[in-house]
């Protein structure tokens, strides 16, 4: 999930349906099982806008993430004042 997250849809934002289609599972497993996951080991973030792929993900997978990775969830400032969502 995390490798069609990043590679197809460029790390997102991509909706949960659309997502789920790509890796051929039910909505409600990626929902339930796969996403709660990925997104303690802050490799995934849920937004209004879909689910995106944090610049973590990137570099677990072997990438270097772009400049926006991560869908602006970091808040511009100095390295300490980064926080998930202000």
């Amino acid at each position: 999930m995390l490798s069609a997250l990043v590679r197809r849809f460029g790390g997102g934002p991509v909706g949960l349906s659309t997502l789920a289609v790509a890796v051929g599972e039910e909505s409600e497993t990626v929902e339930v099982v796969a996403e709660p996951f990925l997104v303690r080991a802050g490799l995934m973030a849920r937004t209004p806008r879909g689910r995106v792929a944090t610049p973590a993900a990137w570099t677990h997978l072997g990438l270097v993430p772009p400049p926006d990775a991560g869908g602006g969830l970091l808040r511009p400032g100095p390295p300490e004042a980064d926080t998930l969502f202000g």
